[in-house]
């Protein structure tokens, strides 16, 4: 099977584009990250850790939003031209999970 490793394990190969663009913005919320440590670490106004905490958030789900939507016009559309409809379990799974 050509995305699976080992026998449970999926993997996808992305662009180089693809890469580098979700490798690009984890790189900024890991910085973000970053910030709101170094904050905590300064004794920062709680409101104002707040807000940046907010912003990881929003970021992480536009990060979320990406790659789903990747994966959907990918990954999931090519498993079910293929014939694998158990894809379709794994991706409400996954959603179910997203919406908690």
């Amino acid at each position: 099977m050509e995305n699976e490793k080992n026998c449970c394990h999926k993997t996808k190969e992305r662009s180089p584009q693809e890469y580098k663009k979700l490798i690009n913005r984890l790189s900024r919320i890991e910085g973000q990250v970053r910030g709101i440590k170094n904050m905590v670490e300064s004794d920062a106004y709680c409101t104002d850790i707040l807000v940046q905490v907010a912003s990881v958030n929003a970021a992480l789900n536009s990060f979320n939003k990406e790659l789903l939507a990747s994966h959907i016009k990918t990954c999931v559309a090519d498993d079910i031209r293929n014939g694998k409809e158990e894809t379709i379990d794994e991706l409400v799974v996954t959603l179910q999970k997203l919406m908690k």
